[in-house]
């Protein structure tokens, strides 16, 4: 059992972690994410420092509260917002926000279209964070510079002053790509300095994506043939080489595409299905898909031109 003596007390460690019920939070984190290791190493080391900072102002050794606001960088599908909710659960449960409570929100969200319109928006949406944490997609898209009427620098300077004088109201986390919020960080060096924390999410291995994969199907109690799990290999090679694969997000497409085809396939059927029919996923499911048809220049049905504009919407990646 670890222990810390300040002035002649001794303090449980481990039991005030315990208490916290953090573990817990970390234990759904691995559950729930595959890889992300360093990921998950920061914010277990995260966490530690919180925990140790506030035995730190129990015990009279004061000090500023933690600068929290963080960056997350790496493409759609990575599980950006995943670990965001459950940052927003670790804060709270160490008393670091009133509330476990996360909002998403864009430009689209915050940044008005005429005159006046920009300051009641931001405004709106930090007053539905506050207590809580708010993760601001795609950041980089708050102001844009080649447009002189633009008015999302008005957006920036309330962020700004929000976030350097309500710390302890709200965190908020910055996300997207990383070149891209590089080059944002770059021309607004205030955003810069008041971020504590820069993690970085990389994507997914086609070894970890298959194993997501088998993650979701099991969860919705549906499985592979061993010929279907060959297919869908060979389905990530072709689906990875094209434009805008967005990781979890285009596995989770495919997964629901391949429940379509699955069922028709049951539908179109004749005679009686058995339970194990109902549950499954033979190769013809997946190789059917439009990535197996090798039309250049053609991605798969309903596939967007960009990423998505917000973490909560899923990408329309049909396959």
């Amino acid at each position: 059992m670890d222990h810390a003596r300040i002035d002649g007390e001794l303090l449980d460690i481990a039991q005030a972690f315990k208490d916290s019920s953090v573990q817990e939070v970390l234990d759904e984190l691995d559950h729930q994410l595959v890889g992300l290791q360093e990921v998950k190493t920061r914010i277990r080391e995260i966490a530690a420092f919180l925990l140790v900072d506030r035995l730190r102002r129990e015990v009279g050794l004061t000090a500023e509260r933690p600068v929290l606001h963080m960056c997350f960088t790496g493409r759609p599908g990575t599980g950006k917002t995943t670990v965001a909710m459950r940052m927003a659960q670790i804060l709270h449960r160490l008393g670091y926000i009133r509330r476990d409570h996360l909002v998403v929100a864009t430009r689209d969200d915050l940044v008005g279209q005429y005159v006046g319109h920009t300051a009641p928006k931001t405004k709106d949406v930090l007053k539905k964070a506050m207590g809580g944490l708010l993760f601001i997609d795609e950041a980089y898209y708050l102001y844009r510079r080649e447009n002189e009427r633009d008015y999302g620098q008005e957006t920036i300077e309330i962020l700004l002053q929000v976030m350097e004088q309500q710390r302890e109201g709200l965190v908020v986390i910055l996300a997207g790509y990383k070149e891209r919020m590089d080059e944002f960080f770059r021309s607004n060096p205030g955003m810069r300095s008041r971020v504590a924390h820069h993690l970085d999410f990389p994507d997914f291995t086609p070894d970890e994506l298959e194993q997501i994969a088998e993650m979701m199907l099991g969860q919705q109690m549906y499985f592979f043939t061993q010929p279907a799990r060959e297919a869908f290999r060979a389905y990530l090679t072709r689906r990875m080489a094209l434009p805008d694969f967005a990781n979890a997000r285009s596995v989770r497409n495919a997964i629901d595409r391949i429940k379509l085809r699955h069922a028709n396939r049951i539908y179109s059927g004749s005679g009686p299905a058995t339970r194990e029919d109902l549950a499954r996923i033979d190769a013809t499911d997946i190789l059917k898909s439009r990535v197996f048809q090798d039309l250049p220049g053609d991605p798969p049905s309903g596939e967007p031109a960009g990423a998505p504009s917000r973490v909560g919407e899923r990408g329309k990646n049909a396959i």
